[in-house]
């Protein structure tokens, strides 16, 4: 709509097609290089040869080199300028956690560049992830399309995403290593083939938690913490007012059963999306990695 104010996230929200479009989110995909050959991130949209899951999936189990970069500037600029000539007259641009990614660093760059253009772009680093981030940019979509001022859209995006957690199990930490995603995780790489790593976002950065001998145990902490998490302290809770989200990258068993416990115990939580993550973060929790996130009403 003319005047509106428009929404763009990246790659990493893991939004489906559908959804953004039904939002009018613009995503801009996160590059992936597999091999030496990069390629933009799959976002569903079928315009353009891409990476998704199977390729990287099959890279990391090959021990092909798999990494991932940020979208330049440029490529900002043109998708404000694309919304700008579209009619509206200003972006919230809501992206990864800019302590794991330069892709918030690329977004301002290119805010600064239109902003002498008339077109005002506020950059949001959400601090999270998946549907961390997912969360964040449907409630600025939601916001801008109920015509809110982009001043409040940004605060929205950041607040939701702001009151999410996210807990994640991975089957190692090698290739959280090799990404460098890990921080305080590296005491724990002597012993990587013995433990199962819990992390949890913290600052917005992967950080340790607890090791675990057991995928079971890994799964079963992932249902204690989300429970404790919407329940409260006095455990009176039952999800109303929360919102949680489940991701895997080639564990569709281990998140189901962990979404069918999640509904027995917190009948108030209503629909709990399982989404496989793309090739970005498959790329550093590696196959088998289960994740959740809940988000808070603010």
């Amino acid at each position: 709509m003319a005047g509106s104010v428009a929404v763009v996230t990246d790659s990493t929200a893991y939004l489906p097609a559908a959804m953004a479009a039904e939002l009018g989110v613009t995503v801009v995909p996160l590059q992936v290089v597999v091999g030496g050959v990069a390629r933009p991130e799959d976002i569903g949209s079928g315009t353009e040869i891409t990476f998704g899951a199977d390729e990287v999936v099959a890279a990391l189990r090959a021990d092909k080199p798999v990494t991932t970069s940020r979208p330049s500037p440029q490529v900002f600029i043109d998708t404000y300028r694309r919304l700008q000539a579209r009619g509206h007259r200003a972006v919230v641009s809501v992206h990864i956690s800019g302590d794991m990614s330069g892709t918030v660093a690329a977004a301002r760059l290119a805010a600064s560049e239109v902003a002498a253009e008339g077109l005002t772009v506020e950059v949001v680093d959400s601090r999270s992830l998946g549907m961390g981030l997912g969360f964040g940019v449907q409630a600025a979509a939601q916001a801008a399309a109920a015509g809110a001022e982009v001043e409040d859209v940004a605060r929205l995006a950041s607040r939701r995403s702001l009151n999410s957690s996210i807990y994640i199990y991975a089957d190692t930490l090698e290739f959280l290593r090799r990404g460098g995603r890990i921080g305080a995780a590296t005491a724990w790489l002597g012993s990587a083939l013995t433990i199962k790593p819990v992390l949890a976002l913290a600052d917005g950065r992967l950080e340790p938690l607890e090791r675990v001998r057991t995928t079971q145990r890994a799964l079963t902490r992932l249902f204690e913490l989300t429970v404790a998490e919407v329940t409260g302290p006095d455990e009176t809770g039952d999800g109303v007012g929360t919102s949680v989200a489940i991701h895997h990258l080639r564990a569709p068993e281990r998140a189901g059963e962990l979404a069918g416990l999640l509904h027995e115990r917190l009948p108030g939580l209503g629909e709990v999306p399982v989404a496989e993550v793309g090739p970005v973060i498959g790329a550093h929790v590696g196959p088998g990695a289960v994740g959740v996130v809940v988000a808070r009403d603010v």
